[in-house]
């Protein structure tokens, strides 16, 4: 079992930076990817930023350019840093890691924070 902790969301005014933190904990085989997701009220979740333990990374259309996920592998620790903040950027943010298990033992298992709340507002 894996557990997700947030931490660095709060209240930022609009064009303000703003970095999250996630770091993964508990029996650990191997994760694969890792990342956020948001989800404003009465609005679908939807992806900020994925980043394989190779490196590769995904954004999702409204952030490229202005958000950069990073990743420690050594300690299961994923970042995204937000800058040039939009009131439409404000949501809970949730923090997801995929673990996979080996050829011998293969298994995919997805995991979720229990989100962070950011919200952009002057």
């Amino acid at each position: 079992q894996v557990q997700l902790v947030e931490s660095g969301g709060g209240l930022v005014q609009p064009g303000g930076s703003l970095r999250l933190s996630c770091a993964a904990s508990g029996s650990i085989f191997s994760i694969d990817v890792m990342g956020w997701y948001r989800q404003a009220p009465g609005k679908a979740r939807e992806l900020v930023a994925t980043i394989t333990s190779g490196g590769t990374t995904n954004y999702g259309d409204s952030m490229k350019g202005r958000f950069t996920i990073s990743r420690d592998n050594a300690k299961n620790t994923v970042y995204v840093q937000m800058g040039s903040l939009k009131p439409e950027d404000t949501a809970v943010y949730y923090c997801y890691c995929n673990e996979r298990g080996s050829s011998r033992t293969p298994f995919s298992r997805d995991y979720w924070g229990q989100g962070t709340q950011v919200t952009v507002s002057s």
